[in-house]
């Protein structure tokens, strides 16, 4: 297993991450501020005997990494990555199909922290980033997770087309989002499915793409080429819960 310790920023992200069981190292507040949203930020810290910091807005700023901490920064205990197998596990308890989304490359970490939240809200199993050249898990992508990335696995793999060898043997099927691809809404987008959504100027990369199974297009029409990645990321998932629901 791998692991990241990052600080969680703003009030509704630090509440969110008490009260999903998170443990907290450090708790830093700004002094004198003593609103609703602090004053139950301050109480779930209670609950977990952790000792609050009160400092200065310019010491917060010093500490923020998203520039957005909202007079409140928590550092979280150290991010344990999910394993792949552990996905699968939740999808069979579950009694569903699995679905998972794999991310190849992606950079921005406000688009793999929003493909996270979608991740959550469509009900995937997990989401699966590259151990290189691409965004980890840091401050800025959990504080646009809104919270999802404390009840949405990720797990970071070496080779993601040898991730998609692998699962295609546990009985999955996978689709990449691609300019070129068939009509999303002329395909069967059912079973076990990974969703694989490309870097934000390249898109998905030839060796992954030809592990894919097929390609996906978003219609699009306007006069720009293309949407951001966890815009289409979104796009595409939904498509995908539109047809499981209609099963």
């Amino acid at each position: 297993m791998a692991y990241e310790e990052f600080t969680i920023e703003g009030r509704n992200a630090v509440i969110e991450a008490f009260r999903s069981g998170r443990t907290m190292d450090k708790l830093y507040i700004l002094e004198g501020c003593q609103d609703g949203p602090i004053m139950t930020i301050k109480r779930e810290a209670q609950k977990q005997n952790l000792q609050i910091k009160y400092v200065t807005k310019e010491r917060l700023n010093q500490l923020s990494e998203t520039g957005k901490h909202q007079g409140v920064i928590a550092v979280a205990a150290a991010y344990e990555y999910a394993a792949v197998e552990d996905m699968l596990q939740s999808a069979r308890e579950k009694g569903e199909p699995p679905f998972l989304i794999l991310l190849d490359n992606i950079e921005d970490p406000h688009n793999l922290g929003a493909i996270i939240r979608t991740a959550n809200l469509a009900g995937a199993h997990g989401v699966i980033i590259p151990k290189n050249r691409a965004v980890g898990l840091t401050a800025v992508v959990a504080r646009t997770s809104a919270g999802a990335l404390n009840y949405t696995p990720v797990a970071k793999v070496t080779n993601l087309a040898k991730t998609i060898e692998a699962l295609k043997k546990e009985g999955m099927w996978f689709v990449c989002a691609d300019m070129d691809g068939t009509l999303m809404y002329q395909m069967d987008l059912k079973g076990a499915i990974g969703l694989v959504i490309g870097n934000e100027g390249e898109g998905v990369s030839r060796l992954v793409k030809e592990k894919c199974d097929l390609s996906a297009a978003i219609p699009m029409k306007g006069e720009i080429d293309s949407l951001n990645a966890s815009v289409a990321a979104g796009v595409l998932a939904y498509e995908i819960v539109r047809q499981r629901m209609s099963c």
